[in-house]
C-alpha cells in the first residue's frame, strides 16, 4: 500500500468549485495601485531638480496597457484628481493630462491590438515623456521659466524604470484575479 500523500499535495489537481476572485478586489486593487503610486511625492528625497518618476503615471500607463478595458476612460480624471493633491502640480494638470493620456492610449489600443514588448515600451515612453514635458509646460506658466532640459534625467529614470512598474502591475494583476473560496 502507498504512503498518503503530504497534506500539501493532497489538493493539487482538485478542481475550485465555488472559487471565484473577488469582485472587489478585481476592481479596486487597480485604482488602490495607481493611488498609492501617486502618494510617492510623500517620499523624504531632497532634490534641486525634478528627478523622480511620476510613479502614479506610469502605474497607470502599465495598468492600461496591460488590461485595456479595465479603466473607463473617464478614470483619468479621478485619479488625476488625486494625484494632484499629493505632486505639487497646479491643481487641475494631472486631471488634464491623465485624461488626455488615457484617450491616446486607448486610441493606441484601437490602432495596434497585438503588439509587442518594443511597441508596448515605444508607446509608453511617448506617452511619459510628453507628460513630463507638458506638465513641466503648465509649471512653467505659472512661474515664468520653462527649460526642458532639465527633464531628462527624470525621463531617463521613468523610461527605465517602466517595465518594472509593468511587471509589478503583472503581479498585482495576478493577485488581483487570485480564486477565493465563497463563504
Amino acid at each position: 500500500m502507498a504512503p498518503p500523500l503530504p497534506p500539501g499535495l493532497r489538493g493539487f489537481g482538485k478542481q475550485r468549485i465555488n472559487r471565484a476572485p473577488s469582485s472587489l478586489l478585481a476592481m479596486a486593487l487597480p485604482w488602490i495601485v495607481v493611488m498609492l503610486g501617486s502618494l510617492t511625492p510623500l517620499w523624504p528625497m531632497i532634490a534641486s531638480a525634478p528627478v523622480m518618476p511620476p510613479l502614479g503615471f506610469l502605474f497607470l500607463v502599465a495598468w492600461q496597457q496591460m488590461r485595456p478595458g479595465l479603466f473607463p476612460v473617464w478614470a483619468g480624471l479621478p485619479l488625476g484628481l488625486f494625484d494632484d493633491l499629493y505632486s505639487g502640480q497646479p491643481f487641475g494638470s494631472a486631471v488634464t493630462l491623465w485624461s488626455i493620456a488615457m484617450l491616446v492610449l486607448d486610441f493606441v489600443e484601437l490602432r495596434f491590438p497585438w503588439r509587442g514588448i518594443a511597441l508596448t515600451w515605444v508607446a509608453a515612453s511617448a506617452v511619459i515623456g510628453l507628460y513630463l514635458l507638458l506638465a513641466h509646460f503648465i509649471v512653467g506658466l505659472g512661474t515664468g521659466g520653462i527649460d526642458p532640459g532639465i527633464l531628462i534625467p527624470q525621463f531617463g529614470l521613468s523610461i527605465l524604470a517602466y517595465p518594472i512598474v509593468a511587471r509589478l502591475v503583472g503581479l498585482a494583476d495576478r493577485m488581483r484575479l487570485i480564486p477565493i473560496q465563497a463563504a
